[in-house]
């Protein structure tokens, strides 16, 4: 596992608990910064699967 998959991963847990946090105490702008991040952290992810897919394809 490479840095920027573990990066996206914790991108993505961290704007689930801002996001989680902003809900419980009815602060929208903290729910909506934890989306965004967790969002943020999808697309890292994505783009790490789009690498290895490339990668792998290179290498056959």
């Amino acid at each position: 596992m490479d840095s920027d998959r573990i990066s996206g991963a914790a991108k993505q847990v961290k704007g689930s608990i801002k996001e989680a946090i902003g809900k419980l105490t009815g602060d929208t702008k903290t729910q909506a910064e934890g989306a965004a991040e967790k969002v943020g952290g999808k697309a890292q992810s994505a783009t790490n699967d789009a690498k290895d897919a490339v990668r792998d394809a290179t290498n056959k």
